[in-house]
């Protein structure tokens, strides 16, 4: 199964101090068992590729029914070794 990274950023943002709907995007994610690395500007996750539309569904509605003005997305698959 091929890893895909999610970084991503929720407006409002305030340096230093995520508001309930960074902290509720983050909590509805690592509810399925994943951990959820938080920078100082953006947070990023590794999933499979098969839970990419599950997490992002999850991130987008807590982070918006929670006040979330808006989301930034970044989606990458991981290139796999050839070796």
């Amino acid at each position: 199964m091929a890893a895909v990274r999610i970084e991503f950023t929720i407006e409002p943002f305030v340096d230093g101090r995520p508001g309930p709907h960074v902290l509720a995007a983050i909590g509805a994610v690592e509810e399925s068992g994943v951990v959820v690395d938080v920078g100082p500007f953006s947070s990023i996750v590794d999933v499979t590729a098969e839970a990419v539309a599950t997490t992002v569904s999850r991130l987008l509605d807590a982070a918006l029914a929670h006040g979330a003005t808006g989301v930034t997305l970044r989606i990458e698959r991981a290139l796999e070794d050839d070796a």
